[in-house]
């Protein structure tokens, strides 16, 4: 592909731009406002709604299906085990680093060479659009979610996260349950009251252990882990109530309606989940973006972490370049020669679907 190393050293440049701007969650207007910038100098129209920008291909037709390229330019804060500045794109042979570079800049600066490829392409079979958005490291309500219905009809999306460009074919939804456990207060020298921690207990013990009859290919069990718990006020008192947190990871084989129904069923604790929005995704194997991508030597799996994939509510693919292991680390990084490598996949895919 002679373009290749123009795209990747103009993908590359923007990348350290983007990582020298701080961007985190809810504070993303500079690297908006560049992205923005770099697509209008390319004689793009471009479509803004708070830190989301969007643009479509020269020649949409209406008439014609819709893929969305779609990956975030909000980073996490930085942590405090980072020993180089997380806002210095400083290359190092290989390794370009700073944050957000691996989660998930290195996507969108790939995708965006992508879109560019086919822009001004006429006669394709779908239309373009590239969405590069907002907010996705907090699930926030500003990002994909607020723009999803401006873009048009779309018939599959292109999720741009970390997945060494291999094809996540599905995503584990997530829930964060509220469990409290009543019981009754009382002195603890006496014989009174009812210990609600030794009600939490038989609760915990059911998440602990309980196995959901339906098994997924990909990712095996639903799993659901109690990570907080709180309980008492002082020594002498049985507690009346005992709260506790539950992580749940669901499968592509349960909506998390149905799992937090089966919990509901068998806990006596009062449960509230904090929200359902994000919600497990799959695409099937016969699709023609998964068969695109198979015959290219990609391997499909199943992808433990969440995105803005679990807002999307349609079908979608998630492959991008790096490392998710990388992803929220100390000391980020993304190597120069998987974004080269993410550029050509991306426009390799396309071009089995679109020219």
């Amino acid at each position: 592909m002679e373009k290749l190393e123009t795209m990747f050293g103009e993908a590359v440049k923007l990348l350290q731009k983007l990582i020298s701007t701080p961007s985190v969650s809810r504070e993303e207007d500079k690297t908006a406002a560049i992205i923005e910038a770099f697509l209008k100098d390319k004689g793009i129209e471009t479509h803004r709604q708070m830190n989301n920008v969007w643009v479509f291909n020269k020649y949409y037709n209406p008439e014609l299906p819709t893929i969305l390229l779609n990956s975030h330019h909000d980073t996490v804060k930085p942590n405090s085990a980072y020993t180089r500045d997380p806002f210095s794109p400083d290359i190092e042979g290989d390794k370009l680093y700073g944050l957000g570079s691996n989660d998930a800049g290195a996507s969108g600066v790939s995708m965006m060479q992508a879109f560019l490829y086919f822009y001004d392409k006429k006669e394709l079979k779908y239309n373009l659009c590239l969405a590069i958005t907002a907010e996705e490291e907090v699930s926030g309500f500003n990002g994909i979610e607020s723009v999803i219905s401006k873009l048009g009809p779309i018939d599959f999306v292109i999720v741009g996260e970390p997945t060494k460009m291999q094809l996540a074919i599905a995503e584990r939804g997530l829930m964060v349950i509220d469990c409290t456990a009543h019981g009754k207060a009382g002195h603890a020298a006496r014989e009174e009251g009812e210990n609600a921690i030794y009600k939490a207990m038989k609760d915990i013990e059911w998440f602990r252990t309980y196995r959901f009859p339906k098994v997924s290919d990909l990712f095996g069990q639903v799993k659901m882990s109690v990570t907080i718990i709180n309980a008492g006020t002082q020594h002498n008192v049985i507690p009346a109530e005992c709260h506790f947190t539950v992580d749940v990871r669901v499968t592509d084989k349960y909506t998390n309606q149905e799992v937090f129904d089966i919990i509901s069923q068998n806990v006596e604790s009062e449960v509230k989940a904090r929200s359902m929005r994000l919600t497990p995704s799959s695409i099937s194997t016969d699709h023609p973006i998964v068969k695109a991508g198979v015959a290219l030597g990609l391997t499909t799996y199943g992808s433990p972490t969440s995105s803005d994939q679990a807002l999307l509510h349609m079908t979608s693919l998630k492959i991008g370049v790096g490392d998710s292991a990388r992803s929220h680390m100390a000391n980020e990084f993304v190597l120069l020669s998987e974004i080269k490598e993410g550029i050509e996949i991306y426009i390799k895919l396309l071009s089995s679907l679109i020219l």
